[in-house]
């Protein structure tokens, strides 16, 4: 990259794990230009302030991006780093997210101080989680769990789960290992167990759409692997409506330009869960996406739509 004098402004979430993420983006930009002055702009969102209440239930997880897409804008920073597990289906007019960087650990993390496993949990078990998605596919496993609502940062989770209100509690992977807690990781849910969430591992930027320079300023941290695998992710998303809060899992992987999509949704209380595999070339990952999101529709997910309460794609 052409070194060059200027200043970037990163809008991020001011949770430990969010600052992770904009401070490997602020260290990458530096490393790539070494003029360039990367100052991050920590802020709180909804989300983070909203603890009592189901993400479901207030708004979904727009609410960790809303304000600091608000500060892109109205020029107060000029790019946001997101968790792309978080970022809707759709951007407001005026914003694009041109930069996916390489993911890192897709999985779900298995958190207890008591037992090695999902099938080492005794009947009745008590499990924290603020997902419908892990919920739905716990239950649909294990229907005698007692699942019940965790949410806030990572330590806060951690903390709960030390005080002795679960058995066992739920997390990303890619979060714990990003903070050095890998150890509190008792093993790695598989993809049968529980399929990871839309972009999960996956950290995204997004900024304005008519800022050619800083667009092309990021454009060396694009990772074009992970980007089409989201992508293909993303697009079963869109398709049922954009809402990052449905019990729906989606996780694709790519391989010597071949590019397999799996998917699945289901009833909040696991007795009922679609599954569906596509594949093809990585260059149709949104038409994977969309034919996954269709095949689970013509399954019945538009009727776990309307249980939900949600509008079912025409």
């Amino acid at each position: 990259m052409t070194a060059i004098t200027q200043s970037l402004r990163i809008a991020t979430r001011e949770s430990r794990l969010a600052l992770w993420q904009a401070e490997h983006v602020q260290a990458c930009l530096r490393e790539l230009n070494p003029q360039l002055e990367v100052t991050l702009v920590p802020m709180t969102t909804k989300g983070d302030q909203m603890l009592d209440s189901p993400l479901s239930k207030i708004g979904g997880k727009g609410l960790f991006v809303k304000e600091l897409e608000l500060a892109l804008l109205e020029g107060r920073a000029d790019i946001a780093v997101h968790s792309m597990k978080d970022v809707p289906a759709h951007f407001p007019d005026g914003l694009h997210l041109p930069v996916i960087l390489e993911r890192a650990d897709p999985l779900d993390a298995f958190v207890s101080n008591h037992f090695s496993g999902l099938d080492a949990l005794p009947e009745g078990a008590r499990v924290g989680t603020a997902s419908l998605r892990r919920q739905t596919q716990l239950l649909h496993l294990r229907p005698d769990l007692r699942i019940e609502p965790l949410r806030g940062n990572v330590q806060t989770r951690l903390r709960r789960l030390d005080e002795g209100r679960f058995d066992a509690i739920i997390l990303a992977c890619a979060g714990l290992q990003r903070l050095a807690l890998d150890e509190r990781i008792r093993c790695a849910l598989s993809t049968e167990q529980s399929l990871p969430a839309i972009g999960q591992g996956a950290i995204g930027i997004e900024c304005r759409s008519d800022d050619a320079e800083t667009t092309t300023l990021l454009a060396a941290l694009h990772h074009g692997e992970t980007a089409t695998c989201v992508a293909a992710e993303r697009a079963v998303n869109a398709r049922m409506g954009g809402n990052c809060t449905l019990p729906l899992a989606g996780y694709a992987t790519l391989q010597d330009g071949h590019l397999t999509l799996t998917a699945r949704m289901g009833d909040p209380d696991g007795k009922r869960l679609l599954a569906t595999r596509q594949e093809g070339p990585g260059c149709d990952a949104v038409s994977l996406g969309l034919r996954a999101a269709d095949d689970l529709l013509a399954q019945g997910a538009d009727q776990i739509l309307q249980n939900l309460g949600l509008p079912v794609p025409g």
